[in-house]
């Protein structure tokens, strides 16, 4: 699962890397909090947006859902009522945070910082939509971050339920907001965190 990442690119690294123009947030990230974080949708590909972590669907008559929509198993998308209907996106990273468990039940725990081993910045596949509150009228812009079975490194480190986000190859991005099937990229650096 992925509820921690972090962003400490530049604004015109990430312009350049994308191809994009727009501003886009900079931080490390904890999804619990519903932060906005820069992403790129299917729907505007070229422009840097920043979208609320916790997917809240279209249909949902208040925004409480997205404490359980922050992950997107990448299995069962097509099924899952909030994410079935969600259009395509890329969630703009540079790292992310798991921890590894050093003993059965947890107690004992190893923080990693999982980069590409470039350690630039990179894409997790993603799924958005817009909600609008029906108190205020105010529109939301919302995000879910797809997951997968856990490779390579991240089956050592994410050691338990043995999943991962799904990191987009950068040659296959178009290709994920364009609705097509990729693979996962699985090069991972990881580094201890004290």
């Amino acid at each position: 699962m992925c509820f921690h990442f972090q962003q400490t690119k530049s604004i015109a690294e990430i312009q350049q890397r994308f191809q994009v123009v727009g501003e886009g947030n900079g931080g490390i990230f904890n999804g619990f909090q519903h932060p906005q974080t820069p992403v790129i949708t299917n729907l505007s590909p070229q422009r840097l947006q920043n979208f609320s972590w916790g997917i809240i669907p279209h249909w949902s008559r208040d925004h409480k859902i997205r404490k359980y929509t922050l992950n997107a198993k990448l299995e069962t998308i097509n099924e899952k009522p909030s994410f079935r209907t969600a259009k395509r996106c890329l969630v703009l990273a540079d790292g992310f945070f798991e921890w590894q468990w050093l003993d059965a039940k947890g107690k004992q725990k190893q923080k990693y910082l999982i980069t590409n081993t470039a350690q630039e910045v990179f894409a997790f596949a993603g799924l958005w939509d817009e909600w609008v509150d029906q108190q205020s009228g105010e529109l939301f812009y919302t995000y879910a971050i797809v997951t997968t079975e856990a490779q390579g490194i991240m089956r050592e480190i994410h050691n338990t339920k043995l999943r991962m986000p799904f990191v987009l190859k950068p040659d296959e991005e178009k290709e994920w907001l364009q609705g097509g099937n990729v693979s996962p990229f699985t090069n991972f650096l990881a580094q201890p965190v004290q």
